[in-house]
Parts: C-alpha cells; structure tokens; sequence
C-alpha cells in the first residue's frame, strides 16, 4: 500500500461536480475514510460562479485556502470577508457560512469528514 498518493496538477485538471443551485461545484480529490474511517479527512476542491449563494452548515471542522477568483464569505455573527488568493479560512463544526462571488472562485478544502461530506 502507497504511504503517498499524488494528483498531479489538480488545480487545473480535477472538476468538482455541481452540488448546489447550478453555480456550486465540490468534489474530494482523496480522503482518508478507507485507511482511517475512526479519523478521516477528506481533501478536494470548491468552486462557485456568479449567482445564487451557497449557505452551508459545517457538520465538521474544515481549512479552506483560495486560490482563485474571490469569494465574499459571511457568518451568522454577521462578519464578512473579501476573500483573495491566499487567504486561509477555519470553519468550525457547526458555522453557518455564506459564499457568493462577483464572478467566481477556486478554494482547496481539507475538512475532518469521510469521503464527499459523508
């Protein structure tokens, strides 16, 4: 069994699959959940196009890092960020976060789930 597994380029080649509102794209490149199902974490991307926002409730803890685009990203408490490549996000077990873009935006994820938010 590999100790590493590589997705060369994934970036630009993996295409998340549409799961919201026909603007919200999210897909895991690899998770852990087979070689640790007491402890996984999933790691993918998400990517969200001018239109109707995403509002989502974490049911677990997750990192987010943008890498392209830009996404106004807002919370219950009424803090609200323009966020940039490079910024780094820390999404708490049960946040309800807001996501909208003026055209769209690229972030990687790496949440402690099972595979596909599972």
């Amino acid at each position: 069994m590999p100790q590493m597994h590589y997705h060369p380029k994934a970036q630009s080649t993996f295409k998340p699959p549409l799961i919201a509102n026909n603007n919200a794209f999210l897909g895991d490149v690899f998770s852990s959940e087979k070689l640790n199902p007491e402890k996984p974490i999933s790691a993918g991307f998400y990517r969200l196009e001018k239109g109707e926002p995403l509002v989502y409730t974490y049911t677990y803890d997750e990192m987010k890092i943008i890498v392209e685009g830009e996404y106004q990203i807002s919370d219950e408490t009424g803090q609200s960020v323009t966020a940039k490549p490079g910024d780094v996000f820390y999404f708490e077990k049960g946040a309800k976060i807001t996501f909208s873009t003026p055209d769209y935006g690229l972030a990687f994820y790496c949440g402690q789930r099972a595979k596909d938010g599972a």
